[in-house]
């Protein structure tokens, strides 16, 4: 029996011994292998990106330059025309050092990847060891004085075992340690890699954005040299069709929600205030608005009929719902709102909830004007509003188009919008609609949105 029991022991020890020389081996170094590519390999290819890059950047600079002298020739249908190929030059140069840039950010991102995934793999073998050598541990814990006795007549040989034991137990220490560590890094590396996935993604919006503008700027290019060819107009008729056509859109009515709408021109003077309030883009403002004011149109607007429980109807159509706006978090507040700005309540349009039918209620509307901020929201914003628009919180409006459209900024530059870039525009959109993450139904609607008011609507006013 007392064979047995030493036989036991030995063999536990050994199972120590045998699981920390594992656990050692796990952790030799940390030299993480980040790609196949040899050192010199990687090298070789950094030296060709920044070469490349130094190159682009130089192109870039030769054509602005082309541009700038281009700009300030005798106006003409030539001279417009080898405008737009600088800008279509420099475009084109410039997308080509974004491509140059996303090749780096990708070839990071692997490395970035693969760095994780040894970590984590490192961590997971030497939480198992540890595992192992914590239960060992356990067993020999439990061993009581008697048992100790009973299987040793050389106390001599014990103290020596629980030495060794102790000795186990200090590099037991260590190697959690070496596994935070390892955690902390895997963390560091894990963030480092989700800002270059943003970058990345930054810039290839960058680059497909840069294309779709040259492509209208070189059919605008071949319709002067064409004009300039036939001569079937003069330079003073092309440029009155621009003035023309720039009015029109000038004038053109931007729909606005619960309210009526205002010329695209004068909504483009309050973003670009906006804007610069609050360096959220006009277009993303814009857009923005355009969003809700569609879906004003799928949901409708509705009107509160009882204070007391938030229900109200349909406004054209009369249909009954329960929990318009939630009360009394937001009817108190609107009580208050409609009286100082001196409306009625009861005819004041609101949101509908969305997707609802009578005693079915799933989500509450109410949401006020152009911006479609809920009460108890804009009571918040008020006087933030009014200290940019130099009035008092109290006048401000939130069905006054002015004042919507700063609201509308104020709050996406709060979500991250100013930050600029497609992902923290993107995020921030979602993040209006209340939906978060960077790739929902909305935001992606809204950045769609963005771009075709900046190519069609903004970037044909310049200038006229």
């Amino acid at each position: 029996m007392r064979f047995l029991f030493c036989y036991n022991r030995v063999m536990k020890k050994c199972s120590f011994i045998f699981a920390l020389i594992l656990l050692i081996s796990i952790f030799p170094s940390f030299n993480f292998a980040h790609s196949q590519m040899t050192e010199q390999q990687k090298n070789d290819q950094e030296a060709q990106w920044r070469a490349e890059l130094a190159a682009t950047e130089k192109e870039i600079a030769e054509w602005q330059s082309v541009l700038d002298k281009t700009k300030t020739s005798t106006a003409s249908l030539q001279r417009d025309a080898a405008v737009l190929q600088a800008k279509i030059n420099e475009a084109k140069a410039f997308i080509k050092q974004r491509q140059i840039q996303i090749q780096q950010l990708t070839s990071q991102i692997n490395v970035k990847t693969k760095t994780i995934s040894n970590l984590e793999a490192k961590i997971n073998r030497g939480k198992e060891s540890l595992s192992a050598i914590l239960k060992s541990t356990n067993e020999l814990d439990s061993y009581s004085l008697v048992e100790v006795m009973l299987s040793n007549k050389n106390l001599s040989e014990f103290f020596s075992d629980i030495d060794s034991y102790n000795s186990i137990k200090i590099s037991l220490e260590q190697k959690f340690n070496e596994i935070r560590d390892l955690q902390t890094k895997t963390d560091s590396e894990r963030k480092a890699l989700d800002e270059k996935r943003t970058s990345e993604a930054d810039k290839k919006a960058e680059v497909e954005s840069q294309k779709k503008k040259v492509e209208v700027d070189e059919k605008e290019k071949q319709q002067l040299i064409t004009i300039n060819k036939t001569k079937e107009k003069t330079y003073a008729q092309v440029i009155a069709g621009k003035q023309a056509e720039a009015a029109k859109i000038r004038a053109a009515l931007f729909a606005l929600r619960d309210t009526e709408g205002i010329p695209f021109g004068d909504a483009l003077k309050y973003a670009n205030v906006a804007s610069q309030k609050t360096g959220v883009r006009p277009a993303l403002i814009l857009a923005i608005l355009t969003q809700e004011s569609d879906l004003g149109k799928n949901q409708g607007a509705c009107l509160i009929n009882n204070l007391d429980t938030g229900d109200g109807a349909g406004k054209n159509t009369g249909t009954l719902f329960e929990q318009v706006m939630k009360a009394p978090r937001d009817t108190v507040p609107f009580k208050a709102i409609t009286a100082r700005l001196g409306k009625d309540w009861k005819m004041t349009p609101v949101s509908c909830p969305p997707g609802t039918i009578w005693s079915k209620t799933r989500g509450y509307g109410g949401a006020m004007g152009p911006s479609q901020f809920i009460p108890s929201t804009w009571e918040l914003f008020k006087d933030k509003l009014g200290n940019s628009l130099g009035i008092s919180g109290d006048n401000v409006n939130p069905w006054n188009p002015e004042h919507a459209i700063l609201a509308t900024a104020v709050y996406m530059g709060d979500l991250g919008a100013s930050n600029g870039g497609y992902t923290a525009e993107i995020r921030a959109a979602c993040k209006y609609y209340g939906t978060g993450g960077s790739a929902c139904y909305y935001g992606k609607q809204v950045m769609a949105k963005a771009e075709n008011i900046q190519l069609t609507m903004i970037d044909p006013l310049v200038g006229y």
